[in-house]
């Protein structure tokens, strides 16, 4: 993320996102009632007035909206800015619905009436971050799995199941193995050869170290971009969950939201496993300790924000407020990964308190 302007006391930002997960942040970033300025194409027809082009012609034109809804879509990577057109050159109308698709490379500039701290610090981060996501092949005499990390999610994008000969039937095992790990290699290229990003290879037992032997030898290349290897105790999936989830691979994904974002709701969870009184979660019960001071870190799933009543909204975001007021942090995380999965699963609001609240608080 480039930030080419910040202007808070004007309420502006301008920014060129350069990647799937620059606009991922702005999606995160970019709500109802905002402003949100940027190149487009209209079309202009006859009966608009002052009106200068054949009917039906799509023209570039710069514009701004004022949101009303913001669509985002992972598979695509596609960002669209949906709202009533509040600024624009004359032959386009202003009160008319307009779609901005934010592109990667192109300047956009939001506009707020006030920027939460936790907005500017998300865009602050993505533009420290340039690291590229990792790659992360799982792998053990069951199979493997072979997925990439963004910011905010998991992709897998192959899954193998194997059935190897046993220890005792060394030749065909032998056999059998360099077969498996031939294939794994090639799915592992497949996936390297688009960015050659930085690989980790997990698994249980010493498999994988076989296999990072094997590719050694087979695709030096791709050794090469070997970050670090580590155990874990699952096969394939769920072995790629529980090295994001356990922190192994802590130092290799330190540049990932999903990480930290990982590590928020984990510590949230081992606290209410151990009833442990420095955590809430829910509304009702985050916004009392917010009103005591009590918050340190709020965590929200993104789709809280999105998906609540306006009365719930508002809510929220005095929630957000005020636990600004009172030196606390946020993170809002995506659903799209475990942690977010879980933490939606309890409501979608929980927070990690400095002080457990008195036992006599309403």
């Amino acid at each position: 993320m480039k930030i080419l302007e910040m202007n808070l006391r004007k309420g502006f930002v301008k920014v060129v996102p350069e990647n799937f997960d620059d606009l991922w942040h702005l999606y995160n970033i970019i709500y109802k009632g905002d402003e949100v300025y940027a190149y487009t194409t209209r079309e202009i027809k006859q009966d608009e007035k002052y009106a200068r082009a054949k009917r039906g012609e799509r023209v570039p034109v710069f514009l701004g909206v004022r949101v009303e809804k913001v669509f985002w879509d992972r598979f695509l990577g596609r960002l669209r800015v949906h709202g009533i057109i509040c600024q624009a050159p004359d032959i386009v109308p202003t009160g008319a619905h307009h779609t901005l698709n934010i592109a990667i490379n192109t300047p956009v500039t939001i506009v707020k009436e006030e920027w939460p701290r936790h907005h500017v610090e998300r865009l602050e981060t993505a533009e420290k971050t340039s690291e590229k996501p990792l790659i992360i092949i799982a792998i053990d005499d069951e199979g493997y799995a072979v997925a990439t990390t963004t910011q905010y999610s998991v992709d897998v994008k192959v899954e193998e199941k194997t059935r190897l000969p046993g220890k005792f039937e060394a030749e065909k095992r032998s056999a059998a193995l360099r077969e498996f790990f031939q294939k794994a290699l090639d799915s592992l290229r497949q996936i390297w050869n688009e960015k050659r990003n930085p690989i980790a290879v997990i698994g249980v037992g010493f498999v994988k170290n076989d296999f990072v032997d094997f590719v050694k030898r087979e695709a030096p290349e791709i050794a090469r971009s070997i970050a670090d290897v580590k155990s874990v105790n699952n096969s394939g999936v769920a072995g790629i969950y529980e090295a994001i989830r356990s922190g192994v691979l802590a130092k290799t994904m330190k540049h990932l939201r999903i990480l930290e974002e990982t590590e928020a709701i984990e510590e949230i969870l081992k606290r209410l496993g151990k009833s442990e009184k420095t955590v809430a979660y829910g509304l009702k019960e985050v916004s009392k300790a917010a009103d005591f001071g009590a918050v340190e870190l709020l965590v929200l799933v993104e789709t809280v924000l999105r998906e609540a009543s306006d009365e719930d909204r508002l809510s929220i975001e005095q929630l957000m407020r005020n636990v600004e007021a009172k030196g606390g942090k946020i993170l809002v995380v995506s659903a799209e990964h475990e942690a977010g999965a879980k933490l939606t699963a309890l409501g979608g609001v929980a927070a990690l308190l400095r002080f457990a609240l008195p036992a006599d608080s309403p």
